[in-house]
């Protein structure tokens, strides 16, 4: 049938499309947990993008490996279900306080609380 077809024509190339993509294409129909497209991840990065041309103005190297640190404390909140602001503000409280380093696990954000669980002798 491709080759009834004007290989400019739309349909054409949609199938062109299809066939170079074919794994990922039975990937996707196999596995309901995946997605057709990348929008998600695009939105994610949304910020980053729009922000761009401000962060070019970080300060130095250091700098902006520390705001690229920030970030990535800031979308894993979000991707945890974590208020950001909330858990920043609370992780620095307890470093502050002297947390124990044996229980830094306990401050990522996948194993975050509000309320510290009781230090042990």
């Amino acid at each position: 049938a491709l080759r009834r077809l004007s290989p400019k024509s739309d349909m054409a190339k949609a199938i062109a499309y299809g066939t170079k993509r074919w794994l990922a294409l039975c990937r996707f129909l196999d596995d309901g947990r995946l997605e057709i497209d990348n929008n998600i991840a695009e939105r994610a990065l949304r910020g980053v993008a729009v922000g761009r041309r401000n962060w070019l103005f970080a300060g130095s190297k250091t700098g902006g490996e520390r705001a690229a640190a920030i970030y990535t404390v800031i979308q894993t909140c979000k991707a945890n279900g974590v208020d950001p602001q909330a858990y920043i503000a609370d992780v620095i409280a307890r470093i502050a306080s002297d947390w124990p380093a044996s229980r830094w696990d306990e401050l990522m954000p996948w194993n975050w609380a509000r309320e510290p669980a009781r230090m042990t002798a």
